[in-house]
Order: C-alpha cells, then structure tokens, then sequence
C-alpha cells in the first residue's frame, strides 16, 4: 500500500527538480570576445576600471585566472572557432586566418565563400560563410537542442562574428567602411538586410562614431604618457606623429574612409551599440527558450597592433571598453532581469609588446621579415639541389611552408631530401627555435610543450609541410606596431570570466584551456558537445 506513494513522492520530486533546473537555464547566453585580450591588461589596469564593469564581473562572476590557448597559431580565426566549438583546429579545421588551398592551389581566407553574396559591403567583404568550420558550435548545439532558439553574432571582424555563431546561427554581422559606414551580412544568412539594421546603417546614427579621439582622462595620469610620440607605433596616413589627439573626421579622407572608426575605441562602443539593437530588435531572451548573442570587441587588436601593449592608446582603448562592458551589463539588467542570463568574457589571443620597444628597454627582441626569409630560404635550396627551386615553396602562413609537389616531381627530387634540407637551412637561422616536419607534427605521441601546440594546431588537409617555431619576442612582421601568433604566454594567456545565471562567484589558479569554454555552457544548458575536446569547468557552477 506505500508503493503508490512513494512512487508518487518520486515523480513529484523529479518534476520538482526538472522544473528548477529549467528555471535555472538562462534567458540568454552572452558571449563576449575581446580580440588580442592578455591577461595581465585586467591586472595592469585594474586601478581605470570602474566597480561596474571587468570589476563587476570579477567581483560577482567566476574568475579563471589561468586560462590559456593550447595550441598554435595564437590569431583570430583559430581564436573565435576554438571558443565556439571547445575544440583546436586539428578537429575544427580552421588553421589560420588564412592557409593554402592545395586544391585550390591558392590561398585561401577562412570565412571566403563565393557560394554567397554580399548584402552591403562589396564581394570582397560579403562573400562569405561559416562553411570552413567543420564542427557544430555550441550555439549550434544549443538550436538542435531548441529549434526555437535564435543565435545572433555581432562584431567588426567577419571572422570575429561568423565563426562564433556557427553553421545554424540566424545572423552573423560585421562591419565595412571604405565607402560608407555599414553593418553588413551575406546571403548564407538572409536575402535582406532587417530594417533595424538599415535604420542602425543610416549616416547621421554612424557619423557620432566619428569623435576625436583624445585619452578619457588627463593623459599623464597613464603609464608612459611621456613618450606618447615615438618612432615604434604606426602612423595614421596623414599625421605625422603617434601621439595623441586624433583628429578622426580629417584623418578618415586617408584612412580608408569610415573603415578608420574601427583603429580607434569607438568601433568598440559601436559594436555594443549594434549588439544592443539586436537584442531588442530580434527579442533574444524574451521568446520562452535560450537564445544566444556573441559579440566581437575587434577594435582592440587594431589599437593593439597599431601602438603596442604599454602605449597610451591601448590603455584609453580597454579604459573605454570598461564603460562599455558597463552599458551592456546594466542594459541586459533592465532587459531581461539580473540573473536571468549568463555571460563569459574571453580573449582570442594575447600579443607581444613591440619588438623596437622592448629592445628599446634593454630586451632582446626583433621583428623578422617572412619575405627575406623566403628568398634567403630559396637560395640556400638552390646551392644544395642545383636547379630550379622558385616554384618549391607555394606559401609560408602561420609559421609553416606549404611546398609544391608538382615541383618537386618535375625537377625530380625526393620530397623527403627537400623537407630534410629544409629544416637544415630553417635551423641555422637564429632567430628561429625549432623546425619540425608535418609527418612528425602528425604522427608523434605524447608530445608536450611547444610541440603540442603545433600538433593541436595542425590539421593533416589544411597545414603546412614544414612548422618553425620563432624564438620568444620575435614576431614575423613589416613595419611599425606588433603582431601575436605564438605559443608563448604573451599570446596564449588570456581572460577567462562567467558570470550570471547558475555561474558561483569565486575564482581559480587551476589551469583552464580555451576549449573548454563551449562544453562549460552546453553542460550549463543541459546539453552535450560531441566533438569537443575541451572538458566542462564543472566547478563554476553554483
């Protein structure tokens, strides 16, 4: 006779639990990408920030201290779709922002796909897809788990944005600006721009985003203020020192026209403006289900490529996204409600500081032309196979050689005599590390270190014949400013934050790795990646 009710006790304790769990899901999933985010910006400038911002999500959210990218190349194709998928480019394919097609026998660019049309922009810009990633995000997870659930993905960076939102996101916008300011997208995705976008594109709204760009606070209140003007940063075309103020509307005429609104901190404040309109807009997080919007803060790595990692812009650029994480967060509050969506913060690599820079402190550092040392490399083949060698090398991307097979069949060479040279020539240099050969790269077990990043990296259809690994503070580069791509920490060590909805605040040492991301909010939402090879943070939820 207590059969029956017991029984009933249960049901009505698991119909108990299903429903708080299904309460406990977010209304909305925010991820939030700050592209050539280091780790050590939120502690070198934590006395700018405000309590409301970065402070706000460290204090209240779950801050994992020793988050790192565990593969190479540390850029920002790689960076978005390792985030997204909780996998390294040796599953999701996307190996570089660019690599050679041998195929196609061209190189090729990551989001390129001349299956689509632009809509705005111009073919250049437009013509693109998520195709080239070959694995589901965890946005896509989320809409096999929902078909009712929107995923929406805004930033300046086409791949910022499409590599984010996967193969079933509902939008992906980026944005162009060497005509006119728009937000643009292509056909994978709609036949028509929204008319929020449209009214978003309309000049008078754009033109604020063209403001003088002077520091947000008397500049010799920020670290190195006094040598603002030097001769390691970019210049814009048209002025003739890097220092402060930025004159933006006359300098646009010679900076690619509106495209100039993304090298400066207003193409941040932009992109929050935009993710805003698109939450209201597309009513995410209102419809019943989990929606998901992922936005691209780019503006930073333009600053941070232009005018390094200590520079007086750099600072003002993360001083002025502070305010803008700030927007955003108070915004979703009266939005949606506080708890009632769930937020991470990352960086899709970090950066080295500039190499005349650090020299200049008594570092040693250089910047290294790729050109020179394809043609050194050239030569040197030459004097050792005595032929004909130009057509051996198709491409050098990502740190890796992409030779020619048809070449090296024509002049009738042995392609492993070639690799071996190679890597003979490679290492003499002194500026590189290590060389290693992709069938080394593919077939090693148990690799650690450096080694391990390539072969996370590495993807038997899409990389390279041959892999050198730079020494550390050496960057392939042409011209002022820096560039990232390493295995090293000033390039793999970034933010790491959840925060809201069934996230715990406190913080760790314990390692974390980027792909772990993805499987954290499919397991939040009680769902499952298949081919990630990241493993849920488990201890951030509350």
């Amino acid at each position: 006779m207590y059969k029956p009710v017991l029984i009933f006790y249960l049901l009505f304790a698991v119909s108990i639990n299903a429903n708080q769990n299904e309460e406990q899901k977010p209304k909305l999933v925010v991820a939030i990408v700050v592209d050539q985010m280091r780790y050590d910006f939120l502690e070198n400038l934590s006395h700018r920030f405000s309590e409301n911002g970065f402070y706000r999500l460290i204090n209240e959210g779950y801050n994992c201290k020793n988050n790192f990218f565990n593969y190479v190349p540390t850029v920002t194709g790689p960076g978005h779709s390792s985030i997204s998928t909780g996998s390294t480019p040796m599953t999701h394919g996307i190996v570089g922002n660019n690599w050679y097609d041998r195929e196609q026998n061209k190189s090729v660019y990551c989001t390129d796909d001349a299956s689509y049309d632009n809509i705005g922009g111009d073919d250049y810009s437009g013509n693109k897809s998520p195709n080239n990633l070959l694995v589901e995000t965890f946005a896509d997870i989320n809409k096999s788990y929902n078909k009712d659930s929107k995923t929406v993905s805004v930033a300046i960076k086409d791949r910022g944005s499409i590599l984010m939102g996967g193969k079933s996101a509902d939008a992906a916008y980026w944005y162009y600006g060497k005509e006119r300011a728009q937000w643009i997208t292509s056909t994978y995705y709609m036949n028509d721009l929204p008319a929020w976008v449209e009214n978003f594109n309309l000049e008078d709204n754009l033109e604020k985003y063209l403001e003088e760009w002077v520091p947000l606070y008397d500049i010799s209140t920020y670290d190195n203020f006094e040598i603002d003007s030097n001769n390691f940063e970019k210049l814009f075309k048209g002025k003739d020192n890097s220092a402060f103020p930025y004159d933006t509307k006359s300098l646009m005429k010679h900076n690619d026209c509106f495209d100039m609104i993304k090298e400066t901190p207003y193409g941040n404040e932009m992109t929050t403006d935009f993710a805003i309109n698109a939450i209201i807009n597309e009513n995410l997080g209102k419809r019943g289900v989990t929606d998901v919007i992922t936005i691209g803060y780019s503006s930073t790595d333009y600053v941070g490529h232009n005018f390094g990692v200590a520079s007086v812009e750099t600072q003002d650029t993360y001083i002025r996204l502070d305010k803008e994480i700030e927007k955003l967060l108070l915004f979703l509050d009266n939005e949606l409600g506080e708890n009632q969506y769930t937020l991470f913060l990352t960086g899709d690599h970090g950066v080295l500081e500039i190499p005349a820079f650090l020299t200049s402190s008594g570092i040693n550092a250089s910047a290294v032309s790729e050109n020179d040392l394809a043609k050194e490399v050239v030569e040197q083949l030459y004097q050792v196979f005595k032929v004909e060698v130009s057509r051996l090398i198709d491409d050098i991307d990502n740190n890796q050689i992409y030779l020619n097979d048809d070449s090296i069949i024509d002049l009738g060479l042995d392609k492993n005599k070639v690799i071996d040279e190679l890597i003979r020539i490679l290492k003499s240099f002194e500026f590189i590390s290590d060389v290693h050969s992709a069938n080394f790269i593919l077939n090693s077990k148990n690799l650690d270190g450096y080694q391990k990043l390539i072969q996370n990296g590495f993807h038997q259809n899409r990389s390279g014949d041959v892999a050198l690994i730079l020494k550390p503070n050496v960057i392939f580069y042409d011209g002022k400013g820096t560039t990232h791509g390493s295995g090293y920490n000033y390039d793999t060590h970034v933010p790491l934050i959840f925060y809201g909805c069934g996230i715990k605040h406190g913080e760790t040492f314990e390692i974390t790795e980027i792909p772990d991301i993805a499987p954290t909010i499919s397991k939040l939402l009680g769902q499952k990646m298949k081919n990630s090879t990241g493993k849920p943070l488990d201890f951030i939820f509350e």
